[in-house]
């Protein structure tokens, strides 16, 4: 009978899939995900893993669990807490579940956006702070939505999603992505003109070596003054102390952030004293109807691992299954 480890309870709605055809899971019931070594203590002699991206999986932890893992499911869309190439290297499949976040996650870079823009945390702050004792002129401005700039960085699933909301909203989008075709009305232009023009800024690409700290001080000096930042990609995406230098001396109107580095982000860091800067708890697929789906794709990725079949989702495809034709 195969092992499985699965390094959190996650939705019921993918639990009850993989059940069905393994009984014999081993779930990890605490609030905190495993550390390092109790992953490898309980994942010991799994035939199949189903992660989540606050698990580091690398090729030591891969060793750990054995020569006969079959298959590694993420149940998340980046896989950079996972070494795809030691997987590969191992013959390992590596699962994520791709496309049912884009509305949600498009759907939270909208608030946050909307959120910095009219200042509706610190609004909300104010308020019940004591401080509102009368309507004034010049309360708590904030920056102008309808007409505005959307420059999208990032042009896939979920910068399109994000670029399709901004319709509604009369906003002029242009994009930066590599190879990415126009869509919803969206124009490519090189990232320096991005920076120039665009009132809101949207960051929606994957954490790689590339990317890493992508949005640092020279992008944010290059940046409309006035403008306001958002991500809901990956904290690593940004360099946290040239945001801060940037929001601390009004370079930039505001900012908004789903993702930080680390996470969570300690309460000493210094973004959280200013009221300009919002974040959330990498709250951008929380939804209940969203996480279900992706439990139900990690689940039907780690079955069909466990069975020797082709993953559905799977980013390392074409090195694990291609080069066996």
């Amino acid at each position: 009978m195969k092992k499985i480890f699965i390094t959190r309870a996650i939705p019921e709605f993918g639990l009850s899939l993989v059940r069905e055809s393994f009984p014999r899971l081993d779930i990890w019931d605490g609030e905190l995900p495993p550390s390092r070594e109790e992953l490898v203590q309980r994942a010991r002699g799994a035939d199949g893993l189903l992660c989540l991206l606050t698990d580091k999986i690398d090729g030591d932890v891969m060793d750990a669990i054995g020569s006969q893992l079959k298959v590694i499911s993420s149940m998340s869309v980046g896989v950079d807490h996972i070494d795809v190439a030691a997987a590969t290297a191992r013959g390992i499949p590596v699962g994520n579940t791709p496309g049912v976040l884009t509305d949600a996650t498009a759907d939270q870079a909208f608030a946050l956006m909307l959120s910095a823009a009219r200042r509706i945390v610190e609004a909300d702050r104010f308020l019940k702070a004591g401080k509102w004792v009368t309507w004034s002129p010049s309360l708590l401005l904030g920056a102008d939505f309808a007409g505005s700039t959307l420059g999208i960085v990032g042009f896939g699933r979920i910068g399109q999603a994000i670029a399709k909301r901004a319709q509604g909203f009369d906003l002029r989008v242009i994009y930066h992505s590599p190879n990415a075709q126009p869509a919803y009305n969206a124009h490519p232009v090189d990232l320096d003109t991005l920076l120039r023009e665009s009132d809101f800024v949207s960051i929606n690409v994957p954490l790689t070596a590339q990317t890493k700290h992508l949005v640092n001080a020279k992008f944010l000096a290059k940046m409309k003054p006035g403008a306001v930042l958002v991500n809901t990609a990956r904290g690593g995406v940004l360099d946290q102390k040239a945001l801060y230098a940037a929001l601390k001396s009004n370079k930039i109107f505001a900012a908004a952030l789903d993702v930080t580095d680390p996470e969570p982000l300690p309460l000493d860091c210094p973004l959280l004293e200013l009221e300009n800067c919002i974040i959330v708890p990498h709250l951008g697929s929380a939804s209940k109807k969203t996480r279900e789906m992706m439990a139900l794709l990690a689940a039907q990725n780690l079955i069909a691992g466990l069975k020797g079949e082709r993953l559905p989702n799977c980013v390392n495809s074409q090195a694990i299954y291609d080069e066996k034709l």
